[in-house]
């Protein structure tokens, strides 16, 4: 990026005091998530079975993150896209609910709103059928960077559900967002072998590379945490923290590298633990904690989400999960 260009995102993003409209704006998927549990199996035919819970949730690795670090207490502004049906009507309310700035989410005429049915097993996974829809037609211009920048984190989330977005538009993003001297942080949902090359000009302008186990090896090729987190450091990530359910996390920096353990919980539904893992982590390193006390609480985010239905759920405020993080048991370490 040009040198003038630098300074005109600094200039317009930070202004003359350095103060920013939000802590963290959260760019990309914005799904509806239709979640019921227990589901055992499918009925057969057309028959009935009656389940405990049915919820309807903000989701996606952009809005379930941004729906957590609202509840954290973070400023949060929402950016993405929604269609014109009844779904997008209950993404946008719920989001607004919650307190998230709203004003850069964009509705698309004649575009149904992402979203993706969920049966949850009696042990907490979570089969999913997904509808593509607008964001699949979600982009960003430079002309936008100035609202999305206005923050002190840029999250993006959603790779390799964004179709227009994916590639050089969210390098390009995260190169602007380095320039304005934001932190950014990325994830990724259903990564194939092919994502990684087309993520590859992006890493290196990525301060928090946070992938669930499962997508990171698929795009290494890798199995073992370490060396996943190896790959990606390897190819510019600054710090990179791999989620891995009940194992755990690992987190690797330019420094070090070092296992953190899940908390022990009664699990009843796992979606959207990795977004509130995401949120977490932010809000830690917004308070100024270092990566591992920042992980630390993030995984009690996600132990917390994990408890309830849907990615909104269990987190109440910060001081509840900060308390959570101090004095919840820990699974034992795998090795």
């Amino acid at each position: 990026m040009p040198e003038t260009l630098n300074r005109h995102y600094q200039d317009q993003v930070m202004g003359r005091n350095n103060i920013m409209t939000s802590d963290v704006t959260l760019v990309g998927l914005y799904i509806l998530d239709i979640l019921g549990r227990p589901v055992e199996a499918i009925p057969p035919g057309g028959q009935l079975r009656f389940i405990d819970e049915i919820r309807l949730t903000v989701a996606g690795t952009a809005g379930g993150t941004a729906v957590n670090c609202a509840k954290l207490g973070l400023k949060t502004r929402a950016v993405g896209a929604v269609g014109d049906d009844e779904k997008a009507d209950f993404v946008l309310h719920t989001l607004s609910g919650f307190g998230i700035d709203i004003s850069a989410m964009a509705r698309l005429k004649g575009v149904s709103t992402s979203a993706t049915i969920l049966n949850i097993r009696p042990n907490g996974d979570r089969p999913a059928l997904h509808r593509r829809g607008a964001s699949d037609e979600f982009t960003l211009s430079e002309a936008d960077y100035g609202t999305v920048l206005d923050s002190k984190f840029v999250h993006v989330g959603g790779m390799p559900l964004l179709a227009k977005f994916d590639g050089a538009p969210t390098a390009a993003l995260l190169k602007a967002a380095k320039a304005a001297g934001c932190t950014t942080t990325f994830d990724l949902l259903s990564a194939t072998p092919a994502t990684t090359a087309i993520l590859r000009p992006a890493l290196p302008y990525v301060d928090y590379f946070v992938p669930s186990i499962e997508d990171a090896s698929v795009m290494s090729g890798r199995s073992d945490a370490r060396d996943i987190a190896r790959f990606f450091l390897d190819l510019g990530v600054k710090n990179c923290l791999v989620t891995m359910g009940g194992d755990g996390s690992l987190i690797a920096t330019g420094d070090t590298m070092f296992r953190l353990p899940a908390l022990d919980i009664d699990v009843k539904d796992t979606t959207g633990c990795g977004d509130a893992f995401t949120a977490g982590l932010i809000a830690g390193l917004h308070h100024g904690w270092d990566i591992e006390t920042s992980a630390r609480f993030a995984t009690a985010c996600g132990a917390l989400v994990a408890t309830g239905l849907g990615s909104d759920a269990g987190i109440v405020n910060f001081d509840e999960t900060e308390k959570l993080m101090k004095t919840a048991r820990t699974k034992p370490l795998t090795a």
